[in-house]
This record gives structure tokens, C-alpha cells and sequence, in this order.
């Protein structure tokens, strides 16, 4: 069988259908797909009738979460290499290229000339442990959500005196009160059912600021958090580390927060930084110093998530419970904690 060197395969992903363009040897070759479980092996017969080896081909894709994810883990378990990739890379990639159209066939080709030019590193799926835990927290997060908006209807219905529709919003809100009770019961026994979930979760609570729920959240969004190399990179990750901008002699602009990573992460450790701020005794310190510098409490609210990050991720990597004696050590004054 004839092969290229180096075949690239980019996938435009829809809820629908897969875009596929192949790319090799200059040359291009286009096909579209049903995104079903059910036509996945079409793809690979497809490249055979192209004269590719499917081993020999690098698989490239846009990280859309639920629609990407079962073609993307279909072909891992079968085997071969897949790349999932942040769509801003993809984006800038086009803009560099100055692409002027857009459509799913275009989007897909450029996926394939990223995949070629800049190849992105394999992916790994997360343990279905840690996808089903993923799935229990953001269906907490959705519930509270509701709970909240429904909540305020209430206080506007009470308000207006319209109690026969406060009564059904009551309804409504102590359902949700049970379902968020059951559901924070059961991702507490899925924790507590595999070891390393358990290690990880005992380990980030006994950050005093850091609870169950969140600890949750982090390790169905990140999983095994020592595969970063340093703390840095973590927060870099999660977009909560300092964005500088400055320029020349004339630009001299306010560092902010990064905000590049991950939206529903930075939202989870909000108000674990805020509590932080007031009962963790390191953390506590650090605020108050960057208060009296005359920063502002919402920044040094973002000040503050950006140590819990790098907190967590030292009692992880260390395998050892967060010390509140650690602000006497050299260390801290070396951390400048």
C-alpha cells in the first residue's frame, strides 16, 4: 500500500456531520461524514481507498467538548494518533493565513494545514472515572444556575404579590435543593470509590478555602494534576496568571489576569479565592499585604486564585496536606508568600 510520509487528516466537528479533509503529498482529498458512532469505520475505509495506511496518519480536530469527543475517543481506542486542539490556535492560525471564507470544508483543510505545519501532541483521553466526575459537576453547576435564576423570579413574584406563582417557584426550588443533595452525594461515593480521585480530593481540601465541590470540579475538569510541569503552567492552564501589557516607553497598561483557559474553572475557584482571603492564614497575609499597596479587592481576589492554583498543586505534586505553619519557613519568604 502506498503511503505519504506524513498524511494529515483535519476534522471539522458539528453536531451532525465530520468534515474530513485529508492532506498529503500536496495533494487534497475532501469527504463528509454523519457524526455517528455508527459511520466511524467509513472514515477509515475511505483512507484506504485514498492508498493511506490509517496508522501513518495523524488525526487533527478542534476541542469542542461533546460533539468531538466520541470520534476523537474512537479513534484513540482504535489505535491511532489524534491531536485535540484549542480553537484559538486554529484561529489565529487562519488569521495568519489571511483566510477570508468560512465554511465547514474550509475549516476543516485548515485544521489539516495547522495539523501539518505546527503538528499539535497526541492526545490522551481522561479515565472514564474522571469523565463521569467532569459530567456530575457541570450538572451541579447547571442546577445552581437555574436554582439562582428561579430564586430571583421568586423574590420578584413575593415581591409583587403574586403568590400562587411564588408557591410553584417554591416547588420548583426545593426540587432542585433534593436533586443538587442527591447529586453531591453521589459524586462523593464516585470520590470515594477510586483511590486516586480520594487522594487528590482529601488532598485540596485541607486547603482551608478549597471544598468538596470544587475539589470535584478541578479533577473532573483537570485530572491528574501532576502532569503539569510546575505550578505556572497550571494556572497558565486555567488562565489565571498575570497578563502584562507594556510596550516601548508609551504603552504601560494595567496587568490583569490572563483569562486565557478555562472560563467555567476560573469561575469555580472565585469564591474559594474570596474565602481564602479571610480564613486561609497564608493566603490572608498575602491579600492584606496587597491591599495596603492600594490594589483593588476584586484584583487581589484574582491575586489570591492564582496562589490557591499554585497551593493545590504543591500539596498534590508533594503528596502531603497544606501545612498552616508553612508562613514560619524560609520558603514562604522565598515563594513570596
Amino acid at each position: 500500500m502506498e503511503t505519504s510520509a506524513s498524511p494529515v487528516v483535519g476534522i471539522d466537528v458539528s453536531k451532525s456531520k465530520l468534515d474530513v479533509v485529508l492532506r498529503m503529498n500536496g495533494k487534497v482529498k475532501s469527504k463528509a461524514l454523519r457524526n455517528s458512532s455508527e459511520v466511524f469505520e467509513s472514515l477509515l475505509v475511505w483512507l484506504r481507498m485514498q492508498k493511506v495506511d490509517p496508522q501513518m496518519v495523524h488525526f487533527c480536530m478542534e476541542a469542542t467538548g461533546v460533539y468531538s469527543e466520541p470520534i476523537a475517543l474512537w479513534l484513540h481506542d482504535n489505535g491511532l494518533k489524534v491531536s485535540l486542539v484549542n480553537p484559538g490556535c486554529i484561529k489565529g492560525f487562519g488569521q495568519a493565513e489571511n483566510i477570508r471564507n468560512k465554511n465547514d470544508e474550509v475549516d476543516a483543510g485548515l485544521i489539516a494545514r495547522f495539523c501539518e505545519a505546527k503538528p499539535p501532541a497526541i492526545w490522551i483521553p481522561a479515565p472514564r472515572e474522571q469523565r463521569l466526575l467532569r459530567g456530575w459537576s457541570d450538572q451541579v453547576q447547571a442546577l445552581k444556575d437555574i436554582r439562582q435564576e428561579q430564586k430571583n423570579r421568586l423574590e420578584a413574584c413575593t415581591f409583587s404579590q403574586q403568590n400562587e406563582l411564588a408557591e410553584s417557584i417554591q416547588k420548583h426550588v426545593s426540587w432542585i435543593d433534593r436533586e443538587l443533595a442527591e447529586l453531591e452525594k453521589r459524586i462523593d461515593d464516585h470520590i470515594d470509590r477510586h483511590p486516586d480521585l480520594k487522594r487528590d480530593a482529601d488532598l485540596m481540601t485541607s486547603i482551608p478555602g478549597v471544598g468538596r465541590v470544587t475539589a470535584a470540579k478541578m479533577l473532573g475538569q483537570l485530572g491528574d494534576m501532576r502532569r503539569f510541569r510546575s505550578a505556572k503552567a497550571l494556572a497558565a492552564f486555567i488562565g489565571v496568571s498575570p497578563k502584562q501589557r507594556t510596550s516601548g516607553t508609551s504603552v504601560r497598561g494595567r496587568t490583569t489576569m490572563s483569562r486565557i483557559g478555562s472560563t467555567s474553572l476560573r469561575c469555580a475557584l472565585y469564591m474559594p479565592g474570596w474565602v481564602a482571603t479571610r480564613h486561609n492564614p497564608l493566603l490572608k497575609t498575602f491579600a492584606d499585604r496587597l491591599l495596603a499597596s492600594g490594589m483593588a479587592k476584586k484584583a487581589v481576589t484574582g491575586a489570591v486564585m492564582r496562589k490557591l492554583v499554585h497551593l493545590i498543586y504543591a500539596v498534590i505534586r508533594s503528596g502531603r496536606a497544606f501545612d498552616p505553619n508553612y508562613l514560619q519557613s524560609g520558603l514562604a519568604k522565598q515563594d513570596g508568600i
